[in-house]
């Protein structure tokens, strides 16, 4: 067994020890500045987790919508400040639940929502003008986003007072995830139309959450998360841009989502570098005025790829320590993974403790107690810098390509995650990296873990509601509002508002999806 290379994920060599000769030349003033002011540094907000702490938005979506709604209310009992949303693969990628390509696949990974009908199940009994909600999906962000405002309506509830985040990053799906649908210069355009259309009725809704936690899943470093993700974010500022939109008119709703794993240091480093990075994008490059504009407000999520089937509950560690990293690095919310996730979506008893890890983080350990209080460390300094460099040295490289869009399309981003990913590999295959329970310290028998049960019997009643809603409704609404959503995305208006129509007459997802597919087709991916 080895001890490794003293490297970060990154390749960033460490040195035995640090001092003040790491950091020569060093201005703190310019670098860091104080808490809340610019370049950010060292957090958002003056008084960060000292007068309130981080959102704890756990994850949770699986089965019918009602399931969902269960598993909502369970964890606010249980003390967490907002929500957020799961959705299953055939949502995600524009299907109704008895469309073919969803069979097999209804209410996996995430609730199934094919109608505003699905939407009242999975919001019945919510406080939603007091609590925020984020929902994790990209090419259907549109229609998730309407159905949640027409329910809120319903309940009597203003739009201006709906709190949230769509993730709605549409980029990144075509560099790690793959649930895209349309091209991507029609999807930056229903990205934009969102833009505009929640900068006049949802001031309050984070239009969008540039993503780097797809990626770094997808296999990149810390490094490459972070500068593919800034890259992105820099496509859809000039998209808006170019759309006609001021740019301190959306900058402030922009919001980012980022991976933590299991290098402590390295990773809070990396989301240091990454509000300093962009304060400096959005004040020089973009003219931003608004100091809300060049404000890199994140949400984290806890490193899926890192837990192990192997020994699962190891992972409750794993977790911990990837939460402290995003508390120390300063984020604005946070979901902890359940430590039987490498088996299946998580347990009742796992999702609760998931959410005790950060309760016990917030109220035991004493490191909200003062904002940033790494900073001036000579190693979380000298590292913060590293990990800047190199982000700077791939957005240079993307902006000479012509850009996000021109580097995604010959396939430069997917290529060095492909990269990376291997060699990753081939430590752990080689020992390099020591995984717990996987290339070291194994059990030769596991103890069995509980597994969360899905319903099979599932797939099909929401077949049969879908079928029950088109047999109700009024279909030739139903066709005339299409139509007219049609029409629009032959021309230049606002998708928005014709799909919110469509939608309020009962028209499906699978129905929205298909009239704009008939438009602006689909996606497919280089040779």
């Amino acid at each position: 067994m080895t001890f490794g290379d003293h490297r970060t994920d990154s390749g960033i060599e460490i040195d035995a020890l640090y001092d003040g000769t790491n950091l020569d030349g060093f201005d703190s003033a310019s670098k860091l500045g104080a808490p809340g002011q610019y370049p950010y540094t060292r957090g958002v907000y003056p008084n960060m987790y000292r007068g309130k702490l981080w959102t704890m938005r756990q994850y949770a979506g699986f089965g019918s919508a009602k399931a969902t709604n269960e598993r909502f209310k369970f964890l606010l009992k249980a003390g967490q400040t907002g929500l957020s949303c799961a959705f299953d693969l055939p949502t995600q990628m524009g299907y109704d639940s008895d469309h073919p390509r969803a069979f097999g696949e209804v209410g996996k990974v995430g609730v199934a929502i094919d109608s505003i009908e699905d939407m009242r199940d999975l919001l019945d009994g919510l406080p939603l003008d007091r609590v925020t909600t984020s929902m994790t999906i990209n090419s259907t962000a549109s229609i998730l986003l309407l159905l949640y405002q027409l329910v809120a309506e319903e309940a009597g509830i203003e739009s201006s007072k709906l709190g949230g985040t769509i993730q709605n990053d549409i980029l990144k799906e075509y560099v790690a995830r793959g649930t895209y649908i349309f091209p991507p210069r029609p999807s930056m355009r229903i990205i934009t139309d969102i833009f505009a259309y929640c900068n006049e009725h949802m001031p309050a809704w984070n239009t969008i959450s540039i993503s780097g936690y797809h990626i770094r899943e997808a296999g990149s470093t810390a490094v490459q998360e972070i500068a593919f993700t800034i890259a992105n974010a820099i496509a859809y500022v000039e998209a808006a841009i170019t759309a006609g939109l001021e740019v301190d008119e959306f900058a402030p709703r922009l919001s980012f989502f980022w991976n933590a794993h299991n290098n402590l240091f390295e990773e809070v480093a990396k989301f240091r570098a990454s509000r300093r990075i962009w304060a400096d994008i959005m004040r020089n490059q973009f003219e931003a005025k608004d100091p809300k504009s060049q404000l890199l407000r994140f949400h984290t999520q806890t490193g899926g790829s890192t837990l192990t089937a192997q020994q699962p509950q190891v992972n409750l560690v794993r977790v911990a320590i990837q939460a402290l990293s995003a508390v120390l690095g300063g984020t604005q919310s946070l979901h902890t993974n359940g430590f039987d996730e490498a088996l299946g979506l998580p347990t009742q008893q796992a999702a609760k403790l998931a959410l005790r890890t950060q309760q016990v983080i917030g109220y035991e350990s004493g490191v909200t107690d003062t904002v940033d209080p790494l900073a001036g460390s000579y190693f979380v300094e000298s590292l913060t810098n590293e990990v800047e460099s190199m982000a700077l040295e791939y957005l240079a490289k993307i902006a000479e390509m012509g850009g996000a869009i021109a580097a995604i399309e010959n396939g430069y981003m997917q290529d060095e995650i492909e990269q990376a990913a291997y060699d990753y590999a081939r430590s752990i295959d080689s020992k390099a990296k020591i995984i717990v329970g996987v290339n070291e310290f194994v059990e030769e028998e596991e103890v069995a873990t509980e597994v969360f049960p899905i319903d099979p019997a599932l797939q099909e009643e929401q077949c049969e509601r879908v079928a029950k809603l088109r047999a109700d409704r009024d279909n030739s609404a139903v066709k005339e509002r299409l139509s007219e959503l049609y029409s629009a995305a032959k021309g230049d208006a606002n998708l928005m508002y014709p799909m919110k129509a469509a939608l309020r007459a009962n028209a499906t997802l699978g129905e929205v999806s298909d009239t704009l597919r008939s438009v602006f087709g689909i996606y497919i991916p280089r040779g």
